[in-house]
């Protein structure tokens, strides 16, 4: 027999429409109140195999309840009025001479309308990739980008080509002579430049290291967002934009030896180049990959720690995070803290690990991803603790199912998170943050 959905959970609270406006009465997640691998892919502890469990008869009480929260529907299919308000002040701060950063985050962390390429630009502008000076982009973005574009011929190049021009660049003295020679004889390739060096400094070595890490990239990055043509499909516009999320992985990886690529990174890369690439801006749209590549880095300087496997066990690896959002938890709920890990023996790893190393991008729908990052990248102390603030609001939104459940059907829960408005969680969050202050 199916079970029957509690009606709870049927409740508008509970739903969340991908395209559908936050609500006015959400309070903005920063309003100021008084006052942190190697090459190896880094993976969360395997959690023991699932028994089945039986099914509860019903719901038990709801003990705790979020007060003065939001409620309703999110499905309007055409824009709110405070829609169109935030868009026109948005806007209204972007125009001006010098971004008033502040005030800039303060309307971006409600949610960015999609809409005249507004997300694009102040991303760029929380990123730090564009100067809060609007006379300044033309020439930065010139800059980063005919940079970016070095670092592709530097680094992408094939080490027959890289041989070619160090030998026209030592030995053809005439554009005529330039053009003639294209290949070295076998008498004229040094030790160091042949494909079978074992050398440190040859091209060749470094190229063969590489393609383990190139393979696993060309992998991830197939398997991105499957169920969206942006990313997945047969058709040149996909596979485009492949390449250039493969492009940035790659270089990113060889210019961070310390940290190279660890799976996973494609997801976080995913979006900022979802947003750039869409820009209704053609030139901007153009340098998307480049552009990508800067807030990329960006924003995994602030997660970089995450990612290294030497420092998993230290203050500030990733054991360390999740041990935070654990201590999170307690401090807003203990009862639901101490039924997940003492009572039901859920390892916040099973579950956390993925939601912060990839900052939620795996569970939830593309659109709600956007409004998160609206918020994650609005924080002035970066986005880890607003990270947190969202991870320990999801488990308190569902703490009613998670209290009734054993340890099966709770991490079954939490590696497939339920669909939740949006609007409701980020206001929930930023409750925590008021509190702890």
């Amino acid at each position: 027999m199916v079970k029957k959905v509690p009606d709870w959970l049927n409740s508008s609270l509970w739903s969340s429409s991908p395209s559908s406006p936050p609500s006015s009465a959400v309070a903005s997640p920063f309003e100021q109140p008084p006052r942190p691998p190697s090459p190896a892919v880094l993976s969360p502890p395997e959690p023991p195999p699932l028994a089945p469990s039986p099914p509860a008869d019903q719901d038990p009480p709801l003990t705790q309840r979020i007060e003065d929260s939001p409620s309703g529907d999110r499905g309007d299919a055409f824009p709110s009025a405070y829609d169109v308000s935030r868009q026109a002040q948005l806007l209204a701060e972007l125009s001006r001479k010098v971004v008033d950063l502040s005030e800039l985050r303060s309307l971006a962390c409600q949610g960015i309308p999609d809409a005249a390429g507004i997300r694009s630009t102040v991303w760029k502008l929380l990123l730090g990739y564009l100067p809060p000076d609007r006379g300044l982009w033309s020439a930065e973005l010139a800059k980063k980008r005919s940079q970016y574009k070095q670092f592709k011929e530097d680094i992408l190049m094939n080490p027959s080509e890289i041989t070619r021009r160090m030998y026209n660049s030592t030995n053809c003295d005439t554009d005529d002579a330039k053009y003639e020679r294209a290949l070295l004889s076998r008498s004229e390739i040094t030790h160091g430049e042949h494909p079978l060096s074992l050398g440190k400094t040859s091209v060749w070595n470094q190229f063969f290291q590489d393609t383990e890490i190139i393979d696993q990239i060309d992998r991830d990055v197939k398997r991105t967002h499957p169920d969206m043509h942006f990313f997945s499909g047969d058709s040149q516009f996909a596979k485009s934009n492949q390449e250039a999320l493969k492009n940035v992985l790659i270089i990113f990886a060889k210019l961070n030896p310390g940290v190279r690529y660890v799976q996973g990174m494609n997801e976080i890369l995913a979006p900022l180049f979802y947003v750039f690439k869409n820009d209704p801006d053609e030139e901007n749209a153009a340098f998307a990959e480049a552009d990508a590549f800067f807030c990329f880095v960006e924003l995994l300087s602030g997660f970089r720690d995450n990612f290294v496997q030497q420092l998993d066990n230290s203050v500030v690896g990733i054991r360390s995070t999740i041990s935070r959002l654990s201590q999170l938890l307690r401090e807003h709920d203990e009862e639901l803290w101490r039924h997940l890990e003492v009572t039901s023996k859920v390892n916040p790893q099973f579950y956390a690990f993925r939601w912060i190393t990839l900052l939620l991008t795996q569970e939830f729908d593309f659109a709600d991803i956007l409004h998160i990052w609206d918020t994650l990248l609005s924080d002035p102390d970066g986005p880890q603790e607003t990270l947190l603030r969202v991870c320990c609001a999801m488990l308190v939104l569902i703490r009613k199912r998670l209290l009734a459940g054993d340890f099966t059907s709770n991490l079954k829960l939490l590696q497939n998170y339920p669909t939740t408005n949006i609007s409701h969680l980020l206001y929930v969050a930023n409750k925590f943050r008021v509190q702890s202050v």
